[in-house]
């Protein structure tokens, strides 16, 4: 992943790219998709499905959906494909396997909201990351947002409180959280000129790929089963919820998601991914009944705020030189 960060640069937005509103807009529809995940998944793995058989079949049924669309936009030209096989084997392995199942992973630990939390202090990863390795320095306003949503994500941890969190969860959380940066990180750069939907395409193939030849061989468990799963009182069939992760939070979420990060770049881009931890608090209220706290209420707001300040620190942040190492 550090070779595919470090070809071109990824904070100013893509040449090409619509940003401003269109690029808010997509990256706000993702945001809202992907939080939608935990939410669905949890009744799925509260009643015997393992996280390997969720993500697996999440991220099988987006590579059937989106794969039309990505052969489509290449045009016939395969040899950019054959060129930015390193990105598109980094992205399905890292931003959608490593991720997706990290995740899911912490969420049995864990609620939905905390567990998102924690993978979601990923843009301060992609901050220092860009800081190091390329020589972008955040300006004030950025860091000062930084800073807010950080106030904002412990609040909605509610670790002032006192509250316990699983060992084994948060370790899960901070996976998912490096899977999160590389996400980002990897879906801004078009420097090898893939399409979004060619990337979203290849990288949903090879990281279902690999969850399948890790449950081949045994060190991925998948178990499943056909009972019915309760949300909000009601009981649906097991397939529901499964498509609605494929469609939505797959197919959906990593396409509009890397639209998002190529048109407002991949520090502004993390920041207005923050909003899918209020998405997930709202969805698992709908959903789940896990209603937050007022503290929790504060943090997301909190975490908002923190969203503005980054994106108008952006505004006036001219990218550097890229450094060569």
């Amino acid at each position: 992943m550090a070779s595919v960060a470090h070809d071109a640069p990824v904070v100013a937005p893509a040449p090409g790219v619509r940003g401003g509103r269109g690029g808010l807009g997509l990256a706000i529809l993702s945001a809202a998709t992907f939080a939608l995940s935990g939410a669905l998944a949890r009744p799925l793995l509260a009643a015997g499905w393992s996280p390997g058989a969720v993500v697996g079949l999440r991220i099988a049924i987006g590579a059937v959906v989106v794969l039309p669309f990505g052969v489509a936009a290449l045009r016939g030209r395969w040899s950019v494909v054959r060129r930015n096989a390193g990105r598109i084997l980094a992205y399905g392995l890292l931003a959608v396997a490593g991720a997706q199942f990290c995740y899911f992973s912490a969420v049995q630990h864990m609620q939905v909201g905390p567990a998102l939390m924690i993978e979601y202090a990923a843009p301060v990863a992609v901050v220092g990351w860009l800081w190091v390795r390329r020589g972008q320095r955040p300006g004030p306003l950025t860091l000062g947002g930084a800073g807010v949503a950080a106030v904002g994500l412990l609040l909605v941890l509610d670790l002032f409180t006192g509250a316990r969190l699983d060992p084994a969860g948060v370790a899960w959380a901070l996976a998912a959280m490096v899977g999160a940066a590389s996400y980002f990180l990897i879906s801004a750069d078009d420097a090898g000129g893939l399409p979004p939907l060619a990337l979203a395409a290849g990288g949903l193939l090879v990281g279902g790929a690999a969850l399948g030849l890790l449950a081949l061989v045994g060190a991925l468990p998948v178990a499943a089963n056909a009972q019915a799963v309760a949300y909000a009182g009601s009981t649906v069939p097991w397939w529901v919820p499964v498509l609605l992760l494929g469609v939505l939070t797959a197919a959906v979420s990593y396409v509009t998601g890397i639209g998002a990060a190529r048109a407002l770049g991949s520090r502004v881009a993390s920041f207005v991914a923050l909003g899918e931890v209020v998405f997930a608090v709202l969805w698992a209220w709908v959903l789940l009944a896990e209603l937050p706290g007022p503290v929790q209420l504060l943090g997301g707001v909190l975490i908002l705020a923190g969203v503005v300040l980054v994106k108008v620190g952006e505004r006036a942040v001219v990218a550097p030189e890229p450094v060569t190492v």
